[in-house]
């Protein structure tokens, strides 16, 4: 399979009539996405927690959108919340062209989801893989794709399976790249799945490197957040360039079912968008399996295909 290189967003085809549903699409990198993504045709809805910012990033979308952009309630860390959110997509859209899963959280102090779950594993990963359960209908009637934000913490994850909410030895990097490499071991899992199943839907996987957003001062504490402040204006990347993997996932012709696309350069920090390397142990079957099932006797979503 080639290797993607260089990849820009003008390479875009048109979009128009396309649908594309991102969680988090009201700052960051999801915003930037969902910015680019309506430039060039297609409607876009974004789903998040706060509906008077999600009001206040449609209007900016709208700005270079010809397309109304939509808005949808979601509270990841909340399986009501999002039971509920998919019903309201369900009632509104007939297909959704690409269900871009982006929104997240990182290095929390220890918390709790509504449903008792660890806050990162829970938000990052549970919430939206019953979200892409729910949905997935929508995006089979569109022969589309799911796309699944990891990161290059990925590589320093690993699943605690006797310990997974990580009651005991808590720290708040441990939960993010667990959480991280969860996102990876499904992205990889439902791609063959969907091969098994003969599906035209496209399983695609990406990360944005190291990006400028809120998300390294919403959620580390104490000194993650004071190095922080540092590095993002010396070394990050603005969310434009971090959301560009996103666009190449979610609507690019050149994005390949099953793969990993992001920044090349700098340790996989900043750089041509492209083929991304991901990490040997996160491509075992054998752990993605088990991690699939116990998501969905922690959801209460047993998925289907076809």
């Amino acid at each position: 399979m080639p290797k993607v290189r260089n990849w820009k967003p003008d390479q875009l085809p048109d979009l128009t009539g396309k649908t594309y549903l991102i969680t988090g699409g009201n700052s960051g990198i999801g915003l930037e996405a969902a910015k680019i993504l309506g430039a060039s045709g297609g409607k876009v809805i974004i789903a998040c927690r706060n509906p008077d910012k999600a009001k206040t990033a449609a209007a900016e979308i709208n700005t270079v959108s010809s397309v109304k952009t939509g808005i949808v309630q979601l509270d990841l860390a909340n399986l009501s919340s999002v039971r509920k959110a998919a019903t309201s997509v369900k009632r509104k859209y007939k297909k959704i062209d690409a269900l871009i899963n982006n929104a997240g959280i990182m290095q929390t102090p220890k918390l709790e989801t509504a449903d008792g779950f660890e806050m990162q594993l829970g938000t990052n990963h549970l919430g939206h893989f019953l979200w892409t359960g729910l949905l997935f209908d929508r995006v089979e009637r569109a022969q589309g794709r799911v796309v699944t934000l990891s990161s290059i913490a990925h590589k320093y994850g690993k699943i605690h399976f006797n310990n997974l909410m990580l009651d005991r030895g808590y720290m708040p990097m441990k939960a993010y790249t667990q959480s991280k490499h969860a996102n990876m071991l499904f992205g990889l899992e439902l791609a063959r799945r969907l091969d098994a199943a003969g599906s035209a839907v496209k399983s695609i996987i990406c990360h944005p490197g190291y990006a400028n957003t809120n998300l390294q001062s919403s959620g580390p504490k104490g000194i993650w957040n004071t190095l922080y402040k540092p590095m993002n204006s010396l070394i990050a990347q603005s969310a434009y360039r971090g959301a560009i993997p996103t666009v190449l996932a979610a609507a690019g012709l050149e994005a390949e079912h099953g793969q990993y696309y992001g920044p090349t350069g700098m340790g996989d920090t900043r750089g041509p968008v492209g083929t991304a390397r991901i990490i040997p142990h996160a491509k075992r079957e054998k752990p993605a399996k088990k991690l699939w099932e116990i998501s969905e006797d922690l959801t209460g979503f047993k998925w289907s295909f076809g």
